[in-house]
């Protein structure tokens, strides 16, 4: 009976391994990851690369993440180096604190409303079925990012113009966790140029966690400049 139930966890072992190692098995991990998401902090570093100057820049800072009972998307990421930048989305409202001068700009996100949650929600808290209705996703295979064993996704979406924004995205899906640890989102290639830019995110001590709406807010003094994008 003991070495009959060895060989049955032995072979339970193999199969979700195997199964893990598939577009299949990698879809059906964030989609179970995504089912219980409620919410999440990390770190991040995030690289913008300018293919006409061949120049990577580099900030780093922290994200929350949280969705409510509503499905609102409720974000906070705080860009810390090297220009400080503080960036906040409730519902249709973006909001962006510039402390170096003192200022706070607001934006109505109107109709783009849903494209924005889908660039910073991206990953987190995403159903299979929400990523198969949107992109044409192909599988990328394993890679290891910051020492931890992911899976690449390779996305291209369904929406034309999301595509003439950005042409497509990469996902690195964590093994473990079925969590985000690496985004990366390609733009355009300008006319004669052999490359477009991208922006990639890398995450660390990435947790899910529970976070109340307070955890998002901004926080900002009150004698600062206020400009609305969108007026």
């Amino acid at each position: 009976m003991r070495i009959g139930f060895i060989v049955c966890l032995f072979t339970s072992l193999l199969s979700t391994s195997a199964v893990a190692d598939t577009l299949d098995g990698t879809l059906n991990h964030i989609d179970r990851t995504g089912s219980q998401f409620k919410g999440m902090t990390a770190r991040f570093v995030y690289s913008k690369y300018t293919a006409i100057v061949q120049v990577k820049s580099e900030s780093t800072g922290t994200i929350k993440l949280k969705k409510s009972p509503s499905n609102e998307i409720l974000g906070l990421i705080d860009f810390e180096n090297p220009d400080r930048k503080v960036v906040a989305l409730k519902g249709k409202t973006v909001e962006i604190y510039l402390p170096n001068i003192k200022t706070l700009q607001k934006a109505d996100l109107g109709k783009h409303k849903g494209l924005v949650e889908q660039f910073i929600l991206f990953g987190f808290g995403t159903s299979r079925s929400d990523l198969e209705r949107a992109y044409s996703v192909t599988y990328g295979g394993p890679e290891n990012i910051g020492g931890e064993a992911a899976t690449r996704l390779v996305l291209i979406s369904k929406k034309p113009e999301v595509v003439q924004q950005m042409p497509k995205f990469e996902l690195w899906i964590s093994d473990k966790t079925g969590l985000p640890v690496q985004q990366k989102f390609y733009e355009p290639v300008p006319p004669g140029a052999t490359s477009g830019d991208y922006n990639v995110f890398t995450y660390s001590d990435v947790k899910s966690t529970n976070l109340k709406d307070s955890d998002l807010d901004l926080k900002h003094p009150k004698d600062i400049k206020t400009e609305i994008l969108n007026k």
